[in-house]
């Protein structure tokens, strides 16, 4: 049998074009995302900006605060403009906006640049994995996801040892503007990032779609799944319709939980390693050993969820993350502390992003942005408020109980993701789609 009639080889080079560049794309939003964190404890060392633990925390929620808004505007917005257009503004927004932050003379001003740097961050990532999942193999749709997010592990990686390489020569605000060199990569995703085969059809723009699927020797979806013009806010209601609320707020509610724990641990890591007594190398090593964990989590978790469903593996996730963020409150030897923040990296970062596997896979192409940008988005009122209990806690000279705060986020998520599990634990339509997870309409 010749290689051309193999099914699974149609569309293979366009989907690994597709998945490359939004790697690339979320791999600087990791870079920016993390760089805070990275470079915190240097900060505060030298009082940089004159900034408090406290307001170390609040700057920490303005980030998150940016993202929030970004996620909840730009799943409507793509599912309207399209995806790719507002991937490269949000790669060109936040790389501008850290050069805000390289240039700021006060902590007004960098809260501002963190602030916008979070409204490009958070549009880009659910936006990422939408353009991603159309392109999946629906069997192999949440390994793909969980492949694209060790991306944003792997920006975590890359902004700690800019931290250790580049802050202790050049300073703080030479951090920030390494994360202004992806805005040299803004041109090439325009260039190259083809749009969403499935949103292209879903508004209509057929001929569009079958130049781009011939070109790629790629199979057209069918045109079944239509916005309706004029509707912007059609997509997020049909989330809430029939009794598939509660379903909606089950998913935002452990998003919630699971994003509060993520960008607390993210931003406050370093800094109350640090506290423990660790060296800033030691510390920032807690950093790289925490992503590392995330990437392995992706792969495994990815491929797991494919198998036994992402809800279900998500709440085991977030059982054992909760555990082990509890144990980091805990004095253990060095060894055994790094293998723990290594497994905590694996489940935590997997956890969250099984989350948004288990919207976007149960989406209809022409709603899945809007689905996976309300959940993240709702999620991220859980990331303002992590950094900012942080701050409160470690100003308050209580952090180790931050770690028993984080841990008890990581046990609400449990909950929420464990009934959501439960509720989609149903037998799929007889017409042989899967039940969408979340309601797409």
């Amino acid at each position: 049998m010749s290689s051309s009639s193999t099914p699974p080889a149609r569309g293979s080079r366009l989907a690994l074009l597709v998945v490359g560049l939004c790697w690339l794309a979320v791999l600087f939003d990791g870079l920016d995302m993390f760089i805070y964190g990275s470079v915190l404890p240097h900060m505060l060392e030298e009082k940089a900006l004159g900034i408090t633990s406290a307001q170390a925390g609040d700057l920490g929620s303005y980030a998150t605060f940016g993202m929030l808004v970004g996620a909840l505007t730009a799943g409507t917005v793509a599912d309207r403009v399209g995806r790719k257009k507002l991937m490269v503004s949000c790669v060109a927004l936040f790389s501008l906006a850290s050069g805000f932050c390289a240039v700021s003379d006060g902590v007004a001003v960098f809260g501002l640049g963190r602030t916008l740097a979070g409204l490009g961050l958070g549009g880009l990532l659910p936006t990422a994995i939408s353009m991603v999942s159309d392109y999946a193999p629906r069997a192999r749709a949440a390994l793909t996801i969980g492949l694209l997010m060790t991306a944003h592990h792997a920006g975590g990686i890359l902004s700690a040892y800019v931290a250790l390489w580049i802050v202790e020569p050049l300073g703080w605000r030479a951090a920030f503007w390494v994360c202004v060199v992806p805005l040299l990569f803004v041109p090439v995703l325009a260039r190259f990032l083809p749009e969403s085969l499935s949103f292209l059809v879903a508004r209509g723009r057929t001929e569009e779609a079958r130049a781009l699927a011939a070109r790629y020797d790629a199979e057209l979806p069918a045109a079944k799944d239509r916005t309706v013009a004029g509707a912007p806010w059609a997509n997020l209601l049909d989330l809430f319709r029939g009794g598939e609320w509660v379903q909606t707020l089950l998913y935002w509610l452990a998003s919630f939980g699971g994003l509060l724990l993520v960008y607390g641990v993210a931003t406050w890591l370093p800094t109350l390693m640090r506290g423990e007594g660790y060296e800033l190398g030691s510390a920032l090593t807690f950093v790289v050993l925490f992503n590392l964990g995330g990437i392995v989590g992706m792969l495994v978790a990815g491929r797991a969820s494919d198998r036994f469903g992402a809800p279900r593996i998500s709440a085991i996730w977030f059982a054992l993350t909760a555990g082990g963020v509890f144990l980091l409150s805990v004095h253990m030897p060095l060894a055994l502390t790094f293998a723990v923040v290594f497994l905590t990296g694996v489940f935590l970062n997997s956890a969250q992003t099984m989350i948004y596997a288990t919207v976007s896979i149960g989406s209809a192409p022409s709603h899945r942005a809007t689905a996976v940008g309300w959940t993240s988005g709702m999620g991220r009122f859980g990331a303002v408020f992590g950094p900012w209990l942080g701050g409160r806690l470690l100003a308050a000279d209580k952090g180790d109980w931050g770690f028993t705060a984080f841990a008890l986020a990581g046990t609400a998520s449990t909950v929420f993701i464990g009934i959501a599990a439960l509720r989609t634990a149903r037998p799929e339509r007889r017409d042989g789609e899967p039940r969408h997870l979340v309601a797409t309409g």
